[in-house]
């Protein structure tokens, strides 16, 4: 393993800094200044009674393990389900079961993931703040004790601030996907397929080439003030090391909503194209890098720019009007 990137933050535009990036970078003391990190730094009862004056009285989704899971999130043995339940609860309860089991060696995993900041701590955001110019990203909640999120990918941008206890971050690069054995794309722990492998103890001779993944896995430890920086696409998991474990996270695309999710397409593509014989694939491979992959203003440069339809930029009107034949062709 290699360590990532780092850049310890003073200050400045970080929307700039992470410009055209595409690689991890970690972000010593990026939220350092934030009331939330100061108080977790006194204690985890002093971070929770700080959350506790934030929390919305709304109903949440939340994630529990017995202490045989041994904090993993995953399948049960035959694939069938999982090894965790999902209940609906209210975030004060999620906070007061992981204080109440704080300190325990076998203790039930508590998680609360990706829960949207104004809708369950309104408020908490406005006063601790993260300067993100020309950028409007979703803010996420994630809270719960000593836990190991599998190894997995976003589409979106993403910076992970920790804001109370300590996180071991471990990146793959999208190439390596080969490498780490993914499981169902349809049925899913948290929504985004996993890898199967456990890396805590690895299984090599079921999963020979996570050894390949490993020489290029990149690793990083943060604590509470620290972030990081996670590109579209890179496969990453996260262990929780702490009794108490708490990140605000910022997702963003860099295409607006309208042009759909690229996983859509990737389903589609499946069902219509991976099973063409061969030389039909590769014509069909041909014609995604012509009109894909490789498009530029050449691409329709030959027709003139009121007839070139979706060949042309991508503004809202020209998406609005190819889903809709879209859902035409897939409704026949």
């Amino acid at each position: 393993m290699q360590a990532i990137d780092e850049a310890d933050y003073t200050g400045g535009n970080i929307s700039s800094l992470l410009a055209n990036r595409t690689t991890p970078l970690v972000l010593r003391g990026l939220v350092q200044h934030w009331p939330l990190v100061q108080q977790a730094q006194q204690s985890d009862t002093a971070a929770a009674a700080y959350l506790q004056s934030f929390v919305a009285d709304v109903p949440v989704q939340a994630f529990f393990a017995e202490p045989a899971a041994k904090g993993r999130f995953f399948y049960n043995d035959d694939l069938t389900g999982f090894n965790f339940q999902q209940r609906q609860t209210k975030l004060n309860s999620v906070l007061s079961s992981i204080l109440q089991h704080s300190g325990q060696d076998n203790a039930p995993v508590f998680y609360m993931g990706s829960t949207t900041a104004d809708y369950c701590v309104p408020g908490l955001t406005a006063q601790n703040t993260l300067a993100l110019d020309n950028i409007n990203p979703l803010i996420s909640v994630w809270l719960g004790n000593r836990s190991h999120v599998v190894a997995h990918y976003d589409v979106p941008d993403n910076i992970a601030c920790v804001a109370a206890g300590q996180r071991r971050f471990t990146l793959f690069a999208p190439e390596q996907i080969a490498n780490l054995y993914i499981g169902p794309l349809e049925f899913t722990p948290a929504g985004q397929p996993v890898s199967m492998v456990d890396f805590r103890q690895p299984d090599f001779a079921r999963y020979p080439r996570f050894r390949q993944a490993l020489q290029h896995a990149l690793t990083a430890e943060l604590g509470a003030g620290d972030a990081i920086f996670i590109p579209s696409m890179w496969w990453h998991q996260v262990d929780s090391l702490s009794d108490l474990n708490l990140l605000i996270n910022y997702w963003w695309r860099q295409t607006p909503a309208y042009c759909g999710l690229p996983t859509d397409a990737l389903l589609h593509a499946m069902l219509s194209i991976r099973d063409l014989p061969p030389a039909q694939r590769k014509i069909w491979q041909q014609q995604f890098e012509h009109y894909v992959f490789n498009a530029n203003d050449d691409t329709a440069a030959h027709l003139p720019a009121d007839k070139r339809g979706i060949l042309g930029p991508m503004l809202e009107q020209t998406a609005r009007k190819l889903r809709a034949m879209l859902l035409s062709r897939l409704n026949r």
